[in-house]
């Protein structure tokens, strides 16, 4: 299993989560994040803005269904056909155990 932590433009978020629950994934947390990447934020007019408001989408997995979850928000996510900076970065991590906290049950 897989936990993916998908970084994300704000507006981009209820396409990304429309075409994953179109694949047949539902499940997924959302949290208002803020930050920045490689561009060191955004200079305008001399001030610099390094807190870039951002989505992480985070949506636990199995293996077999990595790579679709990833093409859905590699696909998506992207702003224009090249896509731009500040578009988003795509975190995969393994998960050990997962639990049910209603049903005390492991896995998904």
């Amino acid at each position: 299993m897989y936990l993916v932590k998908a970084i994300v433009r704000p507006e981009k978020k209820d396409e990304i989560l429309y075409e994953l629950a179109g694949a047949g994934f539902h499940a997924a947390t959302v949290v208002e994040v803020v930050g920045r990447g490689k561009q060191k934020g955004i200079n305008l007019g001399g001030i610099v803005y390094d807190e870039i408001p951002k989505v992480m989408i985070l949506i636990a997995i199995r293996e077999e269904d990595k790579r679709d979850v990833i093409d859905v928000i590699l696909r998506y996510a992207k702003t224009g056909e090249k896509g731009a900076y500040g578009d988003g970065k795509i975190f995969i991590s393994a998960i050990d155990e997962i639990y049910t906290v209603s049903s005390g049950k492991p896995g998904l």
